[in-house]
């Protein structure tokens, strides 16, 4: 018998199916999602976490009618297996295949591309503003993370969204918190009650029999105070309503028939309201359930042992190299202390979170504060090192700009995942750093040829006066021998490798391995390049390069 997903023609299908038949669609579209990120790599424990929800959300919504914005995009691999995109799923995040993330070019069904977080409220509330100009008639929903949550932009846009009071659903995704059954149970029939139009009509009916008591009176002070009392204690979610959301929850993301009903009776409230759902990211593969940090994005594995596919006796990459230099130098220098924006793991962090924590800030997925916050740090006598990628490093460019480097602050940009990033497309590459960062006053931009030269710089940025970034790619070093003693580089100074007369190379980063490799190419051919290894894009060593211009 075929499967059903494999029947699937539309989403109108998902509507005809029994109870019993949606769970067994959710465990065939866990197997899909397992299968493909095992072999080509992906954000595997979000998506495994949002099924259930994705299945609930196609069930009661018509898309691309009705419009549903994923936050990041990263747990969206289900959305893409019910939206057309099945027979095309084994080439998710390859070359000419579909992306990881939401594609407007891709599918009418992805309204809006992400790979950012904290951006799909503003967007949401950008569509149903633009829906209600047009006098149009559709429901438009914003799937959020705790974590994207944690953005300074998501909740400008729920305080703009309260204001507005536009018909628009955010979908709170939370994956960290498990529920107790009494406070589910609670917390269940709070939601029931307060989707029941007679609580609406209850709760107009007291505020209007409230306003008619003499306001100066004792007995209205005392109904003021024991509203907000009782509602604080009792109602969950009351930060929401004070922005001007009608919250509900937390409901169990994976209870499908809860999921459906909820939905069903969201879909016909007036205003802005906020569903609290709760998920457990990595649901179905118990490798991801018990570490859903590793299996949060992943390259392949092996689904039965759970263990990555890596090539043996592989020289270890450029973020592991940061990661133990930063805890060398942080042994010796108690100025130094790292921050990072959610990505502890990522950005190799993780063993001086353990040996320092004291010393280690993770701000959340809030790259302007950690940058300012560093600023801060400096400015109070430490070496701070804000380790992020370059894609979300872009999003603090004001910071870098106004708070540390026009001050000439000593903060260390650790700049990870530089240069192109393959899979994860367009939204995630590395390109940008060195053109926005190299215009930026009091800056120093370096990039390290191999593993050793990255300790080097490291060093060198922690004991310079001023703002220093370095840019280091993502894939593994070049395995040359790491030293023990770290070399502090003369700032602005460029490396001749390579001496020659016909031709030079001027390259910095991980193409100073190329360009070495052109260079041999063309001695064969009895073509004498010169080889400069750069180190500094700003400031660049004008002597040198000069030297070879003539």
């Amino acid at each position: 018998m075929s499967k059903i997903l494999e029947q699937m023609r539309s989403l109108r299908d998902i509507r005809s199916l029994s109870l019993v038949q949606l769970q067994e669609l959710a465990e065939e579209i866990r197997c899909q999602i397992i299968e493909t990120a095992a072999k080509n790599g992906g954000h595997l424990a979000p998506s495994l976490g949002v099924v259930e929800l994705t299945l609930a959300l196609h069930r009661v919504f018509d898309s691309p009618v009705d419009k549903i914005v994923w936050d990041v995009g990263h747990q969206s691999y289900a959305h893409k297996l019910l939206t057309g995109r099945r027979e095309h799923f084994d080439a998710l995040r390859l070359y000419g295949g579909i992306s990881g993330f939401p594609r407007p070019e891709e599918s009418g069904h992805d309204v809006f591309g992400t790979g950012h977080s904290s951006t799909s409220i503003s967007a949401a509330l950008g569509l149903a503003a633009a829906r209600d100009l047009n006098m149009e008639r559709y429901s438009v929903v914003a799937v959020i993370g705790d974590g994207a949550m944690t953005g300074g932009m998501a909740f400008e846009a729920l305080n703009h969204a309260g204001h507005l009071k536009k018909n628009l659903i955010v979908v709170l995704n939370d994956n960290e918190m498990s529920i107790a059954h009494n406070v589910g149970a609670l917390a269940g029939y709070l939601s029931r009650l307060r989707t029941n139009p007679k609580y609406f009509k209850g709760k107009e009916e007291f505020e209007q029999l409230l306003r008619k008591v003499p306001a100066g009176s004792i007995f209205f002070r005392v109904a003021e105070r024991l509203k907000d009392s009782f509602k604080y204690l009792v109602v969950p979610g009351m930060f929401f309503e004070e922005m001007g959301f009608i919250y509900l929850g937390p409901i169990d993301g994976h209870n499908l028939k809860a999921m459906i009903r909820v939905l069903q009776q969201v879909k016909s409230i007036k205003g802005p309201v906020l569903l609290h759902v709760v998920t457990k990211k990595g649901k179905g593969y118990s490798f991801a359930e018990s570490c859903p940090d590793r299996f949060h994005g992943i390259g392949p594995f092996d689904v039965a042992t759970g263990k990555a596919v890596e090539d043996n006796g592989a020289p270890p990459s450029y973020t592991e190299v940061f990661g133990r230099t930063i805890v060398r130098l942080a042994e010796s220098d108690g100025r130094i202390v790292a921050i990072t924006a959610a990505m502890t793991r990522g950005t190799g962090l993780n063993q001086f979170a353990r040996l320092f924590p004291g010393r280690f800030f993770d701000v959340g997925i809030a790259e302007q504060h950690a940058v300012t916050l560093a600023a801060g740090l400096a400015a109070g006598g430490y070496r701070p090192v804000v380790a992020v990628y370059s894609t979300f490093l872009q999003r603090a460019y004001d910071q870098i700009l106004h708070d540390v480097c026009l001050q000439r602050l000593p903060v260390t940009l650790a700049i990870d995942r530089a240069g192109i990033v393959g899979e994860d497309g367009a939204t995630h590459q590395g390109l940008y750093d060195f053109s926005y960062l190299r215009h930026i006053p009091n800056v120093v931009v370096m990039a390290p040829k191999d593993e050793n030269e990255l300790q080097n710089m490291l060093a060198t940025a922690v004991s310079h006066p001023g703002p220093v970034a370095v840019r280091y790619p993502r894939r593994k070093g070049v395995g040359c021998l790491l030293e023990d003693n770290f070399e502090i580089l003369p700032v602005g100074r460029a490396e001749v490798l390579l001496d020659g007369k016909d031709v030079t190379f001027l390259a910095v980063g991980s193409m100073v391995e190329v360009a070495r490799k052109a260079a041999g190419l063309l001695a064969d051919e009895g073509i004498r390049a010169a080889v400069i290894n750069a180190r500094f894009v700003k400031p660049l060593d004008e002597e040198c390069i000069l030297s070879y211009a003539v």
